[in-house]
């Protein structure tokens, strides 16, 4: 035999021993846990709180937005590591300023995205409204509000002196 079919029977062995391992721990865990269903048992159970309501609750769209955010600027600052640790065989073969340009160029992305983040409010946990609009359209629908609001305290008044 090859010294590759000797890598390739280790590895399928080493694959196999794996696979025994896991199933035989459910194996025997099936084999000697008591069986007695019911009671407490059967109810939901989450985080060790009791459930409230129902079970299909539509969850708050930021959850997800937050998340989305994380994993997005997490996976792209664990990027600057590999290149630090290529930067310095970069700079011996004399392509250090063409591998700092191409992070730069990286990292100025990752910022200019964050920018737009800060600026649109995906950063805030609790946008406003206004967010987006102009000034003057956010004074105008405040000021028509105010209008609206002034009629109706009017016409209640005008109500309580008829009765």
């Amino acid at each position: 035999m090859t010294g590759s079919e000797h890598l390739v029977i280790g590895i399928l062995l080493f694959a196999a021993a794996g696979v025994a391992l896991g199933l035989g721990a459910l194996l025997f865990g099936k084999l000697v846990r008591p069986r007695n269903p019911g009671g407490a048992k059967e109810e939901i159970y989450e985080c060790g709180e009791p459930t409230v309501g129902p079970a299909w609750v539509q969850f708050d769209l930021r959850f997800y937005v937050v998340a989305l955010l994380f994993v997005v600027f997490d996976v792209e600052i664990a990027m600057l590591y590999p290149w630090a640790t290529v930067y310095s065989t970069a700079i011996s073969n004399g392509q250090g300023a063409a591998a700092l340009f191409e992070m730069l160029v990286f990292f100025g992305l990752l910022v200019l995205g964050f920018l737009y983040l800060w600026r649109f409010g995906y950063l805030d946990w609790v946008r406003s409204v206004s967010v987006g609009r102009k000034e003057s359209e956010t004074t105008n629908s405040t000021n028509e509000t105010n209008k609206k609001e002034i009629n109706k305290d009017k016409a209640r008044i005008r109500e309580e002196e008829w009765v």
